[in-house]
């Protein structure tokens, strides 16, 4: 006695691969630092206060204008970089939720 054979049915079903989204980084812990403009008055208070003991030894950096616009230049770029990096997170992270929620309906 033979059976019938039923015929097998293919489904095929196209569907992205999830993205993966590593964990944003910790957030940056900045340590606040105590900025001090040296001018030829302050300096010579500084001075005066040390050789009489009523001032810590600090040491001293010096720029010039150039170099601290400079400074402020190289700091606004990290700053926007940061945050054109964070909105592209965004975004793919936010493009994939949407997705999910169209998949869940």
């Amino acid at each position: 006695m033979l059976q019938s054979v039923k015929p097998v049915q293919v489904k095929t079903i196209s569907e992205r691969a999830p993205i993966y989204h590593p964990p944003l980084p910790y957030p940056m812990s900045l340590t606040e630092v105590d900025w001090q403009v040296m001018t030829p008055v302050t300096m010579q208070e500084y001075l005066d206060n040390l050789e009489s003991g009523n001032a810590t030894e600090r040491a001293f950096y010096t720029l010039s204008s150039q170099e601290y616009q400079n400074l402020s230049m190289t700091m606004s770029e990290v700053t926007r970089y940061t945050r054109d990096i964070l909105s592209i997170i965004k975004y793919y992270r936010e493009l994939d939720k949407a997705e999910e929620d169209v998949q869940k309906r």
